[in-house]
């Protein structure tokens, strides 16, 4: 078996860095293979995956194609392929093997292995086998699956799991692109936040970073998309986005214009402060609903998605909110921007939007009929940051309407 060091050198070896923190990465993932026994031959995974046969795979994005493999001792795996033409894919290559290599949690998909055999660069994960959350949560016919108490078990793993990302594991990590797509599920509809291509560390001494945005609109909090300002509480938000889709059924970038509001936030907004809020419950939910947890549901939503980053929750003031009955929830003001102190300068207005949301209607995620190990290819990554306060970020419009793009 190769030596963790070794090993290492020979996976980051074709990567050129151009910057000491990228370096400094390379010495993380290099000490923490010293670490851990979690190498596989090439040979193995080429076995397991009956010689990466079409008939296994589970996805592309960015970074390459997704495998299902199955081990000679009968463990069921998912083997991500670095595609040799992404740049972008060696990136977030580098970044989830780092940051996952260090995270276990049972809300959180388990990284369980590495490869590198010449220029061949593959992570070996957990296999999930019921498919990603919006492949059900989305689709007609499917969204009867997804009970009331399976879409509240659900809110609260990922909550769980952000919880322990921001708060418990050796280093605070911002997700940056938690969404129904990046939310995987298990035999026992547990939920499993994936894709970490876009995570990163962030500082303890620090209010919030600056850097360039990343992620998929119609999550992005506004403070990020406008100014490229990155705290925790940009994963709040997006989570808020994605509680409030449980509770509807319907999808904030591809929202339905016709009900009279601009996003799916503004909808539920509305209906909230005119006390109609479980008028926007999917009715796939039928009789499964408990009023008082949906309720409490979009009151949280509204709260996690406020425009001041300040006013939204932390993921452990959420997670207790979740545990129990809340006798002294916050009321919500109106989501998304509280006016101009997140709007863009107006020399760049073909980067605004409206609420600090994207309307995306072609929004989909480009994966096969199973589970997303990061394959989705509506997110742009993060190419440089600073914590310099006055440093500022910028982000352009995909010329389709989609993402913020890299400059």
């Amino acid at each position: 078996m190769t030596k963790p060091n070794s090993f290492f050198h020979n996976l980051i070896k074709p990567f050129k860095f151009t910057s000491s923190k990228e370096e400094h990465s390379e010495d993380d993932i290099q000490k923490l293979a010293e670490q851990e026994n979690k190498i596989f031959p090439y040979e193995t995974l080429v076995a397991a995956t009956n010689k990466f046969s079409i008939l296994n795979k589970l996805g592309e994005g960015g970074f390459g194609p997704v495998f299902k493999g199955k081990l000679s001792d009968g463990r069921e795996i998912a083997v991500k392929r670095l595609s040799r033409r992404s740049n972008q894919g060696k990136t977030q290559f580098i970044n989830e093997a780092r940051l996952l290599g260090r995270v276990q949690h049972r809300n959180v998909v388990n990284l369980i292995g590495y490869c590198a055999h010449a220029s061949e660069k593959l992570l070996v994960y957990e296999y999930v086998p019921r498919k990603s959350l919006d492949k059900l949560l989305f689709k007609s016919g499917k969204k009867e699956e997804l009970n009331w108490k399976r879409r509240f078990d659900i809110i609260s793993g990922v909550g769980r799991g952000l919880l322990y990302l921001h708060e418990d594991s050796h280093n605070c990590i911002i997700h940056r692109d938690i969404k129904a797509s990046n939310i995987l599920l298990d035999e026992k509809w547990v939920p499993k936040i994936a894709d970490f291509g876009l995570a990163r560390l962030f500082p303890e001494d620090q209010t919030h970073v600056n850097t360039r945005v990343a992620g998929t609109n119609g999550y992005l909090a506004p403070e990020y998309l406008m100014h490229g300002h990155l705290s925790v509480k940009a994963d709040v938000f997006s989570y808020g986005v994605l509680v409030l889709e449980l509770v509807s059924g319907q999808k904030n970038s591809s929202f339905d214009t016709n009900l009279s509001a601009q996003n799916l936030l503004d909808w539920a907004y509305r209906l909230y402060k005119k006390g109609r809020a479980m008028e926007m419950v999917d009715p796939a939910l039928g009789s499964s609903i408990i009023t008082e947890q949906l309720e409490m549901c979009i009151k949280l939503g509204l709260l996690c998605t406020q425009g001041d980053p300040n006013l939204r929750p932390t993921m452990g003031r959420v997670v207790v909110m979740l545990s129990k009955k809340p006798d002294n929830m916050e009321e919500p003001t109106r989501p998304g921007m509280p006016g101009s102190r997140f709007r863009r300068v107006p020399r760049r207005p073909s980067a605004m939007f409206s609420s600090g949301v994207d309307d995306d209607s072609n929004s989909n995620s480009h994966t096969c009929d199973s589970s997303n190990y990061g394959t989705n290819n509506n997110t742009t990554s993060a190419t440089s940051s600073s914590t310099t306060p006055s440093s500022t970020a910028t982000a352009q419009v995909d010329p389709r309407g989609k993402r913020p793009m890299k400059d």
